[in-house]
């Protein structure tokens, strides 16, 4: 039952939820979630958003759907930068050894 006073949607079941997701409905009938665990450091400095707006219930499923996927992406691609980070640390390692016995002059 809605007596105005509740923040939150009703009622709560699977169509009224978004996983991972908190559902608020401000006092101007605006919907907002916010996501219960913060994105990761990389997320959130690519720019993840943790609190978004929608007019519909489901154009905030697609809103969250969209931070949730810009996430992910930022994560994948800052772990193919480290790997490629590592890749070539490696590859620097293995050379260095090698130089240096080139320029070594043998009596």
């Amino acid at each position: 039952m809605r007596d105005g006073s509740s923040t939150h949607p009703e009622p709560t079941s699977p169509k009224t939820t978004i996983p991972g997701w908190r559902l608020i409905l401000s006092d101007a009938g605006r919907l907002w979630a916010s996501r219960e665990k913060p994105f990761s450091p990389v997320a959130t400095h690519a720019g993840a958003e943790r609190t978004v707006d929608g007019d519909s219930l489901e154009a905030l499923r697609a809103e969250t759907d969209r931070q949730e996927t810009f996430a992910r992406e930022a994560e994948e691609q800052a772990a193919r930068e480290q790997e490629t980070r590592e890749q070539k640390q490696e590859i620097r390692d293995r050379e260095t050894p090698e130089r240096e016995q080139a320029g070594q002059v043998i009596a």
